[in-house]
């Protein structure tokens, strides 16, 4: 394959890129990756959580399934998923945040992390890495970042009651995931702090290729 780029990105910040149609992009991880991404040419067209589950009628999606915009368009396809048979992606939780952390530490919630409530609170999460990558150099507006695809972030959903929990189950060493880009766009990643790991937040890696 031919790397086009091929970034290490640290615990707890942000990641942005331009990838064309037809490469991929991959995302090595053992951490939880809060991704989105944007068509390249109209900004206003972007990721959108319940038009992917309405799509791939499903609410965890793997390899084969496909990322689409509120629009309706397919905009990346999962063609690789290292993470199936350990977890799976979660389509249902937002990004994590500062002002999240200091909430769920002001109510007596931080042991829903798994840790306890002793644990470093840290002071930003996902949603300012996102806008980090996203907001400086494409201008897109914070209030138009998307809720992502959480990457790595396999959570416990009770059917009958509808109750979301957070889960340790990560990955064991370093693994990916390959999403194919089926249009032009801008691709956002997170190094998640990841409160609710084993170890918590570890760096990421993004690596843009032509198959």
């Amino acid at each position: 394959m031919n790397i086009i780029r091929d970034d290490h990105v640290p615990a707890n910040s942000g990641w942005g890129a331009p990838i064309e149609k037809g490469q991929v992009l991959r995302l090595t991880a053992m951490t939880i990756i809060d991704f989105v991404c944007l068509n390249l040419h109209d900004l206003d067209e972007r990721f959108d959580q319940a038009r992917t589950k309405v799509h791939d009628g499903k609410i965890w999606i793997t390899e084969g399934d496909r990322l689409v915009s509120k629009r309706d368009n397919v905009m990346m396809t999962i063609i690789r998923d290292d993470f199936a048979g350990t977890g799976f992606h979660d389509l249902q939780y937002g990004t994590c945040s500062g002002p999240r952390f200091a909430r769920a530490a002001a109510e007596g919630r931080l042991n829903q992390y798994h840790h306890g409530d002793d644990i470093p609170v840290p002071d930003h999460g996902c949603w300012e890495n996102l806008q980090d990558a996203l907001c400086a150099r494409w201008g897109v507006p914070k209030e138009f970042i998307p809720s992502p695809i959480n990457i790595f972030q396999h959570v416990e959903i009770d059917t009958e009651t509808g109750a979301i929990s957070h889960s340790p189950v990560r990955p064991a060493t370093p693994i990916c995931v390959d999403l194919r880009a089926e249009m032009d766009l801008v691709v956002a990643a997170s190094a998640c702090p990841d409160l609710a790991a084993p170890e918590f937040g570890q760096p990421i890696r993004a690596t843009i290729y032509q198959p």
